[in-house]
């Protein structure tokens, strides 16, 4: 077993890259970290940042296109880090009081927030909340997109 902090030390990093990058430019900047990602504004006047969901059911393929023009996109899932046992599908968010996956969440949410940490720690957060994912994700009132 591996316990893998990746996830929220790589958005908050994520947060610190642009932080130092706006000290240094004030040109339009995205920072990708593994699909973790914050710009500041757009890369042209009204052409906005085209972002992908990957699909589940074919890796590195968009499901879905996405349009950013400031702030951040997180996305915590089961895409890419899961397990497959005697036909059953387990992902890696675990339950943290039983140990075990989480059951009936979606295969990935992604959050849109003014930063890539505050995305990060709801997403994830929302996939904890198992099927009730998209309703948890309603009560924060942020955007958000889940794909099962």
């Amino acid at each position: 077993m591996q316990i893998d902090l990746g996830g929220i030390g790589k958005e908050y990093a994520v947060d610190r890259t642009m932080g130092l990058l706006l000290k240094l430019s004030d040109a339009p900047i995205l920072v990708n970290f593994g699909g973790d990602i914050v710009c500041n504004k757009c890369p042209a006047a009204d052409l906005p940042w085209r972002i992908g969901i990957e699909d589940p059911e074919a890796a590195n393929e968009a499901q879905q296109l996405l349009e950013l023009t400031s702030g951040a996109l997180a996305t915590s899932g089961n895409t890419q880090r899961y397990l497959i046992s005697n036909g059953k599908r387990y992902g890696h968010v675990l339950n943290p009081t039983t140990g075990w996956p989480i059951e009936a969440a979606p295969l990935s949410i992604t959050v849109a927030e003014e930063n890539c940490t505050r995305a990060g720690m709801l997403a994830t957060f929302a996939m904890l909340q198992g099927e009730n994912a998209e309703y948890f994700l309603e009560q924060q009132e942020v955007k958000y997109w889940a794909v099962r």
